[in-house]
């Protein structure tokens, strides 16, 4: 243990990357699987990963647990789907000490909504308080069709649940514009009428499709322009540190973020890591930089060792991403959203 990380009345120092960023914030992903296969996000035909891959839900908290004591103060659970995954609410519900220690701020969730109606109270229980929910569209046969089988009753009948469980809801939409782009001012209608915020975010070139992302692309600058034609929207000065930029609608009166990854690079304030469903530690979503923690803790590695290595991947964060999109252009990144973590 180095003598920065041993036991003081300061705590371990916090994880701060190359650029002076402090790291506050885990995304883990559980689980590469899903129920969905939405067309922007996966192959029609997935090949999933072996479970001997996969970190045990074991792992999967000795790797969380481990950020938490480096000043982490947000868990964000993904996926997949998370809710897929086999004693996932078991996981949430032991890293819950957490948040009963003062130790963590919030554990929240991104979700497709499909199991929702199952789990919402236990996850409400857990201490959960909010929960992010993809849907891009309203229209049954078009949701349909985007997500190659799903059935938007499940999914509506899931918000209707984490609601009635007290939970805060906010839908994530890509904008995709041969599909949704003109049924978007009535999804966000739709959603402030329920007292839900909505985030729309541009496709983004991770993974092999089967179709050509260009032709789907809209660029969220254009789509907010159209929105300003009819609706006031008022920029906020609210930052966490992520993508988001968010503005109140005030004839809706509710708030709306756009992530640009495409059109704005969101990066100089970025808060986060990802750590995939296999273990490898991602500090950028638009870059092909991997840590290997699985590799370290099977190998059997002290909790020393397990931080050194934290440290060694947050110390190499970039300062950007590198998203770019055009006719004919391979993706940023090869691997797929669903096995970065949504």
């Amino acid at each position: 243990m180095t003598h920065d990380d041993a036991s003081s009345p300061q705590g371990p120092r916090p994880l701060i990357d190359g650029f002076g960023r402090k790291v506050t914030y885990l995304r883990v992903s559980v689980t590469d699987r899903c129920d969905l296969r939405c067309v922007y996000c996966m192959s029609e035909h997935m090949v999933f990963l072996p479970k001997a891959e996969v970190l045990t839900l074991e792992e999967l908290d000795r790797i969380a647990t481990a950020f938490v004591g480096l000043g982490t103060r947000k868990l964000r659970i993904t996926g997949g789907e998370p809710l897929v995954r086999k004693g996932v609410l078991g996981l949430i519900e032991g890293l819950s000490r957490h948040l009963k220690s003062g130790a963590l701020d919030e554990i929240t969730l991104t979700t497709n909504g499909t199991q929702l109606a199952q789990f919402a109270e236990r996850l409400s229980k857990a201490g959960m308080k909010r929960i992010n929910v993809s849907l891009d569209s309203l229209k049954p046969d078009l949701f349909r069709t985007l997500t190659r089988g799903g059935d938007l009753a499940k999914v509506i009948a899931g918000i209707d649940a984490a609601q009635a469980a007290g939970l805060k809801v906010k839908l994530n939409a890509v904008a995709l514009k041969d599909d949704n782009a003109a049924e978007l001012p009535d999804l966000i209608r739709w959603a402030h009428a329920r007292g839900v915020d909505v985030t729309l975010i541009e496709t983004m070139p991770m993974g092999e499709v089967d179709a050509d992302r260009t032709d789907q692309y809209l660029s969220l600058k254009t789509l907010r322009a159209n929105l300003e034609s009819f609706w006031t929207l008022k920029d906020l000065a609210v930052t966490t540190g992520g993508p988001a930029r968010y503005v109140d609608v005030v004839e809706t009166g509710g708030r709306l973020g756009f992530i640009t990854p495409l059109s704005h690079n969101f990066c100089e304030a970025c808060n986060r890591v990802r750590l995939t469903c296999t273990g490898t530690l991602h500090s950028c979503l638009g870059q092909e930089d991997a840590s290997d923690l699985r590799a370290v803790i099977r190998g059997g590695a002290s909790d020393e060792r397990l931080i050194e290595a934290i440290r060694n991947a947050v110390d190499a964060k970039p300062k950007g991403h590198d998203f770019h999109i055009g006719r004919a252009a391979a993706p940023s990144v090869a691997r797929h959203m669903s096995t970065t973590g949504g």
